[in-house]
């Protein structure tokens, strides 16, 4: 776990990371930016692990004091900030888990490292008591701020980070990863055009009992939506409505669908499919809709997406939402 080694993926980071340990060269501040599941957080634990590790040899050695605190969790110049609220990490947080600590030194290791995860819930209060911090840092302060979204960030705080993009692995890395852990067949090919390199995605959509379930769901509204019955329609919604926390990559399906079918229409290249298992459906439904009827159900799902984000009712969101591919399809 503490290594770079088990990391999938990533080269570029892990070999800046590697020169910037044995040169000693570390910013006060990086932002590991990238989708939800892609190792931000495993890649911050080895870059922090590696940084305080006490071995003269390759780091992290994964067998030091310091080494086994952190992949424990225990090292006590490692300090995970959480945040009490589930949407908010407000200034409360920052202050005690980081502002109010950085002041007292390291009590073991050379810094003293700071991983914020999820640090796009920051407030702009909580921004601007960590961008006091940020302008003056201790000698052996480190921030690693992870985040799914860089663009809500104070333009004084991105100027004062070092942002580093973390990407998604390749699909034969995926596959890959996929089979070493007991995934292959149909269930590996759904979870690989629906993820598209994210890992951590994959795994946690697998170990799902509900995933199939939802897609099968999901695959029989999309393939026979024209023909559904309004009260069928209804039946889909409340359906749906089992998988309201993975109600997002519900939208996340559609949308790439509805990709397939633009891109089938206007290229006939079967190749360019993400669901290319799925031809013979997405052939029938490009047949059925014109370019302005795909860019509308496109712009009604994106639409979904905002009114549950606003906390609009969510059977009223996904019907309305039904109602318009049922339009568009007819």
């Amino acid at each position: 776990m503490s290594g770079f080694e088990k990391i999938i993926g990533n080269e570029e980071l892990k070999e800046y990371f590697a020169h910037v340990i044995k040169t000693g060269t570390a910013s006060h501040c990086y932002l590991l930016s990238g989708e939800e599941g892609t190792g931000k957080r495993m890649l911050a634990a080895s870059f922090a692990a590696a940084l305080q590790c006490s071995s003269s040899g390759e780091r992290p050695c994964g067998v030091c004091r310091s080494c086994r605190q952190a992949e424990s969790g225990n090292h006590p110049d490692i300090i995970y900030v959480t945040h009490e609220k589930p949407g908010t990490l407000g200034v409360d947080d920052i202050r005690k888990g980081l502002v109010d600590d950085i002041v007292i030194r390291p009590y073991a290791g050379p810094y003293k490292i700071y991983i914020v995860d999820e640090a796009e819930k920051m407030s702009v209060q909580a921004q601007n008591a960590l961008l006091k911090t940020m302008e003056e840092p201790p000698e052996y302060g480190i921030l690693l701020l992870l985040t799914t979204n860089s663009g809500v960030f104070l333009p004084t705080i991105l100027s004062r980070c070092m942002e580093l993009r973390v990407k998604p692995v390749t699909i034969q890395q995926e596959a890959a990863y996929l089979k070493e852990h007991g995934i292959e067949g149909e269930k590996a090919e759904m979870l690989m055009c629906f993820t598209r390199g994210n890992i951590g995605k994959a795994m946690r959509m697998a170990s799902t009992d509900s995933f199939s379930s939802m897609i099968a769901l999901i695959m029989n509204v999309l393939k026979n939506g024209s023909s559904m019955r309004v009260e069928q329609m209804l039946d889909a919604v409340s359906s749906l409505g089992t998988y309201r926390l993975d109600i997002y990559d519900c939208l996340d399906f559609m949308r790439m669908w509805y990709r397939d079918v633009l891109i089938l229409k206007a290229t006939a290249d079967v190749n360019l499919l993400v669901f290319k298992n799925a031809y013979s459906d997405i052939k029938k439904t490009a047949s059925r809709c014109g370019y302005d009827g795909i860019q509308i159900v496109l712009e009604g799902i994106e639409k979904a997406r905002r009114r549950l984000d606003a906390n609009v009712n969510f059977e009223l969101t996904i019907e309305l939402l039904l109602l318009t591919m049922k339009e568009q399809h007819a």
